[in-house]
């Protein structure tokens, strides 16, 4: 593929899409789909059909405001309806050239205009499933580019000069990671994405995987020539059936016009990708957990050094990247790295995806700039807490992360920040808690969750995890002492300084930062046997229809 037949496809499709006076788009992402956008999809198509108009109705991924989905946009209006059904199909074809179906607009203005898409850029806007409707949208010129005009050496000093750190949660220097397995030596190289995303409420890379999947090809592609791989996986649980379905129908598609295997953009270059189906272990999403599963072991982390980027998947020298971090690659070489790095925050380069759930009005996938405070993304974008409550706190960085309190809402979202206040950036989950939510219970919640998912091969972890559970379970419960509560202090000391992975390491994250913000509910519980929130056993309240008393 050269860049005249690219821009040959991207003619092709752009002719094709003037043939028609209207283009309505439906969101057929699992949000949406969950609420039968597909059924809603067939009646447009037939409507469109029967009205005569030139109208071509399009499955497309997530659009991203899913409180208010199924959603549609019309294009070239860009009309943005919400809470469309199958019935309604008829009624918003006739509209077509007229004025909108005004019951079924939305406007959320501030939640889209206070936005800036990269990642996301293509979403609501191709039909994920065809390959050249990305191409009509600069997709694959990047690759082309790359292959035909740079060295890999020169590549990587793009993504370093970018700014661009991992989206999956540590912030590590892309361009740092690139050049480690690029210096590394070995007859293989293997470039894996990560795509085991399970913190709870978090939904960003599904959301890509089934909106965009062939720029995270393109981006895993474009680093595999930078670092010398010729072997790609793409780990993904098996939870995201949508997501693995166009997955598999962009990998065919990919081979099928030369972006894939071997003599690529008719270089020398060689790389092919395959799926492996994740079984849903959270410790997955530690490298050489994840590294083990595709190995076929039990997926267990292991002590660094020697890290993947040295001796890696079956002990060779081995790239891995989140969905998120591949994503960002082909704008930055399309783009170059100044135009990059001339968007976020000092040491926090470009945008990141939220997936914003919890007491929020507006809940669904946002981008935004790095560097937007968290009052701006809550309430601008966020609508705030619905019906009239009052914010308490929001959770990010999911089970490794932390809560934060809003004497702290006006703090920029940077890496840097983030962890400044007891939280961190995490993939990008992000969840608003308001005066319902007690801050004891939410952090014995997440606890729980590291509870059950560690793989139970370090004792710090395996242990601690329990023992910080059931001394949480006894504050919820009016039961714990003053000297439980300097227990569970001196336990999240140990099991942060002596686990074997990260998921040990940060399981006390959101203990420490709650006991830091609202250590008040924690006395409270223990010294009143009452929970402010009326969530917790302690105290006086109603369980299964009986009053219980602690």
């Amino acid at each position: 593929m050269t860049s005249e037949e690219l821009l040959q496809i991207a003619e092709t499709v752009n002719a094709e899409h003037g043939k028609f006076d209207h283009e309505v788009n439906v969101c057929v992402a699992l949000g949406c789909l969950s609420q039968h956008s597909d059924q809603l999809k067939d009646a447009l198509t037939k409507e469109a059909a029967a009205s005569g108009k030139r109208c071509r109705v399009r499955q497309t991924g997530c659009m991203g405001l899913c409180a208010a989905g199924p959603l549609v946009l019309v294009e070239p209006s860009e009309t943005l309806y919400g809470g469309v059904r199958a019935e309604d199909a008829k009624e918003l074809i006739d509209s077509l050239g007229e004025q909108p179906v005004e019951r079924l607009a939305v406007h959320r203005e501030n939640y889209f205009e206070r936005q800036q898409h990269i990642v996301l850029e293509n979403s609501g806007y191709i039909d994920p499933e065809k390959i050249d409707e990305y191409i009509g949208r600069d997709g694959y010129r990047a690759l082309v580019k790359v292959l035909t005009e740079m060295t890999p050496a020169v590549v990587i000093e793009q993504i370093s000069a970018s700014g661009l750190r991992g989206r999956g949660g540590g912030g590590y220097p892309t361009g740092l990671k690139w050049s480690t397995v690029a210096k590394s030596t070995g007859a293989q190289k293997y470039v894996i994405c990560n795509a085991d995303e399970g913190d709870p409420g978090a939904f960003m890379d599904r959301s890509v995987l089934e909106s965009d999947p062939q720029r995270v090809i393109e981006g895993m592609a474009i680093a595999a020539y930078a670092v010398g791989a010729t072997k790609g996986y793409i780990y993904v649980r098996a939870e995201y059936p949508l997501a693995v379905s166009r997955l598999t129908v962009s990998l065919r598609e990919a081979r099928r016009r030369g972006f894939l295997g071997t003599n690529i953009c008719g270089t020398a270059f060689a790389f092919d990708i395959e799926i492996r189906l994740g079984a849903g272990a959270f410790v997955c999403g530690e490298e050489t957990a994840l590294i083990a599963s595709i190995e076929g072991l039990r997926g267990q982390p292991r002590p660094r050094p020697p890290y993947p980027a040295m001796s890696g998947l079956f002990g060779s020298p081995t790239l891995i990247n989140n969905v998120e971090t591949f994503a960002n690659v082909p704008p930055i070489l399309r783009n170059g790295a100044d135009w990059y790095s001339s968007i976020g925050a000092d040491k926090s380069k470009g945008t990141k995806v939220f997936a914003l759930t919890g007491r929020i009005a507006n809940t669904g996938l946002i981008e935004v700039p790095m560097g937007m405070t968290l009052r701006e993304i809550v309430f601008d974008i966020g609508g705030g807490v619905p019906n009239g409550g009052k914010f308490k706190a929001v959770q990010t960085g999911g089970p490794s992360g932390g809560c934060i309190p809003e004497e702290h809402l006006d703090l920029p979202v940077t890496y840097d920040a983030l962890i400044g206040v007891g939280s961190m950036m995490g993939s990008g989950g992000m969840i608003v808690m308001d005066d319902t939510s007690c801050m004891v219970n939410v952090a014995r919640f997440f606890v729980e969750f590291c509870m059950t998912e560690s793989c139970g091969k370090c004792i710090p972890c395996r242990a601690g995890t329990v023992q910080m559970f059931q001394l949480l379970t006894k504050i919820c419960d009016g039961v714990a002492t003053h000297a439980d509560l300097d227990l569970l202090v001196d336990l999240c000391d140990v099991i942060k300084n002596t686990s074997l992975c990260g998921l040990g390491m940060t399981a006390p994250n959101p203990v420490l930062s709650t006991l830091r913000y609202f250590k008040h509910e924690y006395l409270e519980h223990i010294e009143q046997k009452h929970c402010r929130a009326g969530v917790c056993a302690c105290g006086s309240r109603v369980m299964a229809g009986e009053e219980v008393t602690a």
